[in-house]
C-alpha cells in the first residue's frame, strides 16, 4: 500500500529536521561549497526503515517548541501544495532521495573521513577531505546504490589537487580508524616551486604518512633556497628517491616449536657523501614509511655532521616482549634471521674509504635504534661474522666492551645537552638550575638526565607508553639507577612514586604540562601534537630540543613557532651518535686510546661544529638568530647543500 504523498514528505521533512539535529550534536560546520547530490529512486528501491533510523547513532533528542512548530508549518504547507496537485494514489510515486539519509550509524566508524553538514538548511553528506559533497568531487558515481561504493567513489574518484592528496595518504596509510577530528595539515607558506616537489612525492609515495612529513619540513625549510636557485628542484627530486630499499620476510621459530613471519626492512638512502650510516630500529609499528622518513633524517644528519657519510635506516615490526620467558633466546634467534637476508649488502667497500678509515669497512653501517640495543648489534655482527666468513664490515655499538671504545651509548643523550648549552650561551643564560620535562625511558632519556643532572638542572619527568611520572624535587643519580632498574625489570614506572612520595605518576597523560623551562621529547615520532604543543608554551617553556627524529606534528612546530619557542631540531642536536660512532671507528683503526674525558671534549667539539654551520647557514638565507626557525631552516640548508653539491659533482647517478 502506497504512502499518501502528504505523508512522504512529512517523513521526508523529519529526516531532515533529524539530520540538522545530528549535525548540531556532532558540532559539525556548515560548509559553503559543492552542489547536491540526487539519486533517482523509484517505487520499490527505497527502504522505508531509513525514515526513523538515528543517522549517527545515540538518543533521539525530543523536539523543542521551535521544532514542532517548524514541522506544523511545514506540514502546513505541504498539505497547501498538495491540494493544488491532484496526484493519482495508485500510480508509484518515483521521488529523489539525498545520499545523506542512507548513512547509517554502523558506518560511522569506519567512514570517519565522510561527516554530515548543513547547506542552506538540508543536511548533507560532505566529504572530510575536500569539505565538498555532490557530483563535483565525484568523477566516476556507482548510479543508484547510494550506499558504501558510492561513499567510498566519493573518496577515491576524487580530483588531484595536493590538498586532497594529503588527506588521502594520510587516512588510507592508518591501519586503525581515522579519528574524526583529526585535522590534515599542508603547509600553506610554500613557494609554488616548492610545493611541486611535495606534490611529486604524495603522487610517487600518497601512503607513506612518515615520509611525506618530514619531506614537507625539509622542503619548507629549502624554500628560499630553491627560490635562489631552481637547479635544486632536480636534485631534490632525486634526493627523495632512495638509492635502494631492501623489503624481505624474516622468519622464526618461538619457544614452542612455532613459526612466525615478521617483514624487514634496509632503506639505503643516499650515499653521495659516503657509505651509509643508519640505525636499524624493532618495533610494532615499523614500515616502509617509516624506515625512508628515518632514512631521509639521517642522510641530512650525516651530512651536518663533520663527516663525510651517507644515509640509511631500517629494521623490523618485531616486538619480542610478551611473547616468551626467554627473550634473550628469541632476540638472539631473531637477529641471526634478520642477517641472513641482509648481509650481502654489508660487504666491504674498501676502494672508497681506504684513504679516510681502514680497509675493513663497509658500504652500510648499522647502528642501534629504538628496540635494537648492544645485546641486538651483537647478535647481528655474529651472524654476519659466520656468514661472511670475515669481520670485516663495521657495526656501532657490540665492540664498546672489547675494544675500548667510551660513552658511545652516552653519545646522543649528551649531545643532546651540550647542544642546549651552546643555545643558552649565545642568550647569555646557563642551564643551571632551569627546569626540565623530558620524555621517554629509554638509553637516550637516560643520558639525558645524567648530564642534566652534571650540569645543576633540575629534570623531574619520564614517560612510557602508559602514561608519565614527575618528581617535583626533581632526579638525582641514585633515582636514575632506580629508574633504570624498573626499566630493566620491565616494571611500570608507577613503582617508582611508591618509593618517592613528592612524584606521582599519571595515566594516560604527557608531560608536557608540567612547568619547565626547557623540554626534551625523546620518545616518539609525533608524540607531540597540537595541543601538546599549547601546554608547552603555557607551562613555560621556551627551548624544545628533539631527542628523538621528527617529534612534533606540524600543528605543533606552529604552535611553538608563533610562541617564540626556540627549537633544536634532531638532525643537529641528536647528532652526538654519528660523531661517536665515527669517533669509534677512528679509535679501532688507528689504535688510539682516549680516555671518557678526551671522548667528551671531541664530542662537545663536534657539536659546536654543527650549531655554527646550522646558524651560518640561517643567516645566509636571512633567518635571524632569534627566530625560532633559524636553526631548524639552517640546519636544513647546510645539510642539503652539502648533498647538493656531491651530487652534481658526481653526475646523474
Amino acid at each position: 500500500m502506497l504512502l499518501p504523498a502528504e505523508g512522504i514528505r512529512m517523513n521526508s521533512t523529519m529526516d531532515d529536521i533529524n539530520l540538522i539535529q545530528q549535525a548540531q550534536r556532532h558540532h559539525l560546520v556548515v560548509r559553503e561549497l559543492g552542489e547536491e547530490i540526487d539519486l533517482e529512486i523509484g517505487h520499490g528501491d527505497d527502504d522505508h526503515s531509513f525514515a526513523n533510523t538515528p543517522l549517527m547513532g545515540g538518543r533521539p533528542r525530543e523536539h523543542s517548541a521551535e521544532d514542532n512548530d517548524e514541522v506544523k508549518n511545514m506540514m502546513a504547507s505541504s498539505q497547501f501544495s498538495n491540494e493544488e496537485q491532484d496526484v493519482p494514489k495508485t500510480q508509484p510515486v518515483k521521488r529523489k532521495k539525498k545520499v545523506v539519509k542512507r548513512w547509517r550509524e554502523e558506518w560511522a566508524d569506519t567512514y570517519k573521513w565522510a561527516y554530515v553538514d548543513v547547506k542552506e538548511g538540508t543536511a548533507r553528506i560532505f566529504c572530510s577531505v575536500c569539505r565538498e559533497y555532490g557530483r563535483k568531487h565525484r568523477r566516476n558515481p556507482y548510479g543508484n546504490e547510494g550506499s558504501r561504493n558510492m561513499q567510498m567513489s566519493a573518496l577515491e574518484e576524487h580530483n588531484n589537487s595536493l590538498l586532497h592528496k594529503e588527506a588521502l595518504r594520510l587516512q588510507m596509510a592508518s591501519k586503525d580508524k581515522i579519528v574524526v577530528d583529526k585535522t590534515i595539515y599542508v603547509k600553506a607558506l610554500m613557494s609554488k616551486t616548492a610545493g611541486s616537489i611535495v606534490e611529486a612525492a604524495l603522487k610517487r609515495d600518497p601512503h607513506e604518512v612518515e615520509f611525506i612529513q618530514s619531506v614537507q619540513e625539509a622542503v619548507h625549510a629549502l624554500d628560499r633556497v630553491i627560490a635562489k636557485n631552481s637547479h635544486y628542484v632536480n636534485i631534490m627530486e632525486r634526493l627523495l628517491e632512495p638509492e635502494r630499499m631492501l623489503v624481505f620476510r624474516v622468519p622464526w621459530v618461538d619457544d614452542r616449536g612455532e613459526t612466525h613471519v615478521n617483514r624487514g626492512f634496509r632503506v639505503h638512502f643516499n650515499q653521495a657523501l659516503g657509505p651509509c650510516r643508519g640505525g636499524i630500529r624493532f618495533h610494532p609499528s615499523m614500515n616502509l614509511s617509516i624506515a625512508k622518513f628515518l632514512g631521509f633524517g639521517q642522510t641530512l644528519k650525516n651530512a651536518l655532521s663533520p663527516y663525510r657519510l651517507g644515509g640509511a635506516a631500517g629494521g623490523s615490526d618485531f616486538d619480542p616482549k610478551g611473547k616468551t620467558d626467554n627473550e634473550v633466546a628469541l632476540s638472539m634467534r631473531f637477529c641471526q634471521s634478520f642477517m641472513n637476508e641482509i648481509y650481502r649488502y654489508l660487504g666491504p667497500d674498501k676502494a672508497s674509504r681506504k684513504i679516510l678509515y681502514c680497509s675493513n669497512c663497509s658500504n652500510d653501517l648499522p647502528s642501534e635504534e629504538m628496540g635494537v640495543g648492544t645485546r641486538e648489534m651483537g647478535y647481528l655482527l655474529g651472524q654476519y661474522r659466520r656468514l661472511a666468513g670475515h669481520f670485516q664490515g663495521s657495526f656501532t655499538g657490540p665492540r664498546i666492551f672489547w675494544s675500548g671504545s667510551s660513552l658511545r651509548t652516552e653519545a646522543t643523550g649528551y649531545g643532546l645537552v651540550f647542544f642546549v648549552q651552546l643555545m643558552l650561551a649565545d642568550m647569555n643564560k646557563e642551564i643551571k638550575g632551569l627546569r626540565c620535562a623530558v620524555s621517554g625511558s629509554g638509553k637516550i632519556t637516560m643520558h639525558v638526565l645524567e648530564k642534566l643532572i652534571a650540569y645543576g638542572a633540575l629534570p623531574i619527568t619520564v614517560s612510557d607508553s602508559k602514561g608519565y611520572l614527575v618528581d617535583e624535587d626533581g632526579f638525582d643519580y641514585v633515582k636514575i639507577s632506580f629508574l633504570r632498574d624498573i626499566k630493566a625489570q620491565q616494571r611500570s614506572l608507577r613503582d617508582y612514586s611508591k618509593t618517592y612520595a613528592r612524584s606521582k605518576y599519571y595515566d594516560e597523560a604527557k608531560p608536557w604540562s608540567e612547568r619547565c623551562d626547557v623540554a626534551f621529547p625523546c620518545g616518539y615520532q609525533n608524540e607531540i601534537d597540537q595541543s601538546d604543543a599549547i601546554s608547552l608554551v603555557n607551562s613555560g617553556c621556551r627551548i624544545l630540543v628533539e631527542g628523538s627524529n621528527m617529534p612534533c606534528t606540524p600543528e605543533a612546530v606552529e604552535v611553538l613557532k608563533k610562541a617564540n619557542v626556540l627549537i633544536a631540531p634532531a638532525i643537529a642536536a641528536g647528532a652526538g651518535g654519528v660523531v661517536a660512532g665515527e669517533l669509534e671507528l677512528n679509535h679501532e683503526c688507528n689504535l688510539l686510546n682516549w680516555s671518557p674525558e678526551d671522548f667528551e671534549s671531541k664530542l662537545q667539539e663536534a657539536m659546536k661544529q654543527i650549531y655554527q654551520r646550522a646558524l651560518k647557514a640561517a643567516n645566509d638565507f636571512g633567518y635571524q638568530k632569534e627566530s625560532p626557525e633559524a636553526l631548524v631552516h639552517g640546519a636544513v640548508i647546510s645539510a642539503f647543500l652539502t648533498i647538493a653539491q656531491a651530487m652534481s659533482d658526481q653526475g646523474c647517478v
